[in-house]
């Protein structure tokens, strides 16, 4: 039996297949082995694992760097498998000679036949082959295309699998219920199990931080790493992200790629500080923690062996704080780098970030991620409207056009530079007109084509004179 590494240097891998994009509850599992590295001083890596050539894309890659870099979880060393075959092939073909693996050419629907057998039968489906005691290597290649390699277990074993899960204590299975499973295509093409347990070997991995979906493919690598004599790394079985109904999180529950909610607006940090805290908790009772206070307190013994429930509001909550603690030109210039493809939609000229500036005290406060810029379109574009939104109550559209062009008047008289002035010319005239509403429903329409906005004095006052005047005047020719 392979004993434990002795562990000389933390060092952990994120081993990604790129068949798909980066999955929130695959980010996490990075931040967490980032963490553990960095509390641990030691070595965080980065594998590509895209030896299923059909199934894996370039697009897939580079989704899943640009995600771990916009996560700021930079990669002490990069490895691909499809730059590593010979090394594969290599114990392939010791184990092959030592007889611990051997050609299996059973066809796939012989394979099925006895699947459904078994379970008719009530047994747990395995493969006990044939092949094992009759050693027969290919001799061609159409041959060797027929047949893939197993690994030979002892179907007769009473030994029980054993390891000790940093997270889940003590883990066993019964060695005799795996049966011979395949572990390569051929020589040069290692399936998951191998080419997993060989690079952790080979990258010298103490520990190995992954999903609970994991639990159930440790007994075959460890069967792997004991016929090749490797020592075992340690285990920790992450608990799986889980939507509100507390079913494991999918496309039903929203948005499940990280880069979704890059495009949605949310700050690398806020979304950092938030995964880091599933199914972890934090010695101190708060939830916004710098990077640095993270790697100090991260501890596997505190990470939950239940599922931890990816709440959107909660994450548009700590967004909005991450939010709130920016510069006004800090903020201006994380909206255009992240939402710049969308801008030109809002604005038929060059956008500038002076422009977001102006706005920036007044959407700050109201923002839960980037994207919610776009409810300030009205800054940007002329707001368009059914004339009939200027109502108000029952007023008619002459008492409504009458507000606006003493609306009009005030401000061409007394202009736009004091609010507070303003504001008491505007509450005169509602006092005048016997109803505050009557002035200040149809203002907020015709500056913003809302039924909500804020203060439309303050929406003024960024709009300027001459831009709210337009306004107003086109809300009056609206009305005939």
């Amino acid at each position: 039996m392979s004993e434990f590494k002795k562990i000389n240097e933390i060092r952990v891998r994120f081993p990604p297949s790129p068949t798909g994009f980066l999955h929130v509850g695959n980010a996490r599992t990075a931040i967490f082995n980032w963490l553990f590295a960095k509390h641990n001083n030691g070595k965080f890596i980065l594998r590509i694992e895209d030896t299923d050539q059909e199934r894996s894309k370039k697009e897939y890659e580079e989704d899943i760097v640009g995600g771990l870099k916009w996560l700021g979880l930079e990669w002490d060393e990069f490895y691909k498998q499809s730059d590593r075959l010979p090394i594969y092939s290599k114990y392939l073909q010791k184990l092959l000679a030592e007889k611990k693996a051997f050609w299996c050419y059973h066809s796939e629907e012989e394979l099925e036949k006895e699947r459904q057998e078994q379970i008719l039968n009530k047994v747990i489906p395995r493969h006990v082959c044939s092949y094992k005691s009759e050693i027969k290597n290919p001799k061609s290649e159409t041959e060797r295309k027929k047949g893939v390699i197993r690994l030979a277990v002892d179907e007769n074993s009473t030994r029980k699998i054993k390891f000790e899960d940093l997270i889940r204590g003590n883990i066993e299975f019964e060695e005799r219920l795996l049966g011979d499973f395949s572990i390569a295509r051929d020589l040069d093409a290692p399936l998951y199990h191998f080419a997993v347990v060989v690079d952790d070997y080979e990258m010298e991995i103490s520990h190995v931080i992954r999903g609970e979906d994991h639990i159930a493919n440790t007994p075959k690598q460890i069967l792997i790493q004991e016929a090749l004599g490797f020592e075992r790394p340690q285990y920790a079985h992450l608990p799986l992200l889980l939507g509100p109904d507390k079913s494991k999180l999918s496309k039903r529950h929203g948005a499940v790629s990280l880069n979704e909610y890059k495009k949605l607006g949310y700050l690398p940090e806020a979304m950092f500080n938030f995964l880091a805290l599933l199914g972890f908790t934090p010695p101190e009772n708060r939830e916004i923690f710098s990077r640095d206070e993270l790697i100090a307190m991260f501890d596997l013994a505190k990470v939950h062996k239940s599922g931890a429930i990816f709440n959107t509001q909660k994450l548009d909550w700590m967004n909005g704080e991450y939010i709130k603690r920016l510069k006004d030109d800090e903020l201006a210039e994380k909206i255009i780098q992240s939402q710049s493809s969308r801008l030109p939609e809002f604005s038929a000229s060059e956008f500038l970030k002076e422009d977001l500036i102006k706005i920036m005290p007044l959407a700050r406060e109201r923002m839960k991620k980037l994207s919610d810029i776009f409810e300030f379109n009205y800054f940007f574009k002329e707001p368009e409207y059914d004339r009939g939104l200027l109502l108000w109550k029952d007023r008619s559209f002459e008492e409504i056009k009458n507000s606006l062009s003493e609306v009009t008047k005030i401000i061409e008289e007394r202009g736009m530079e004091d609010k507070d002035v303003l504001r008491k010319e505007l509450d005169s005239l509602g006092a005048k007109l016997g109803d505050r509403g009557l002035v200040y429903w149809p203002f907020r329409v015709a500056l913003t084509g809302r039924k909500a906005s804020p203060d439309p004095i303050d929406i003024a006052a960024i709009l300027g004179k001459q831009k709210t005047l337009e306004r107003v005047k086109r809300a009056i020719e609206n009305l005939g």
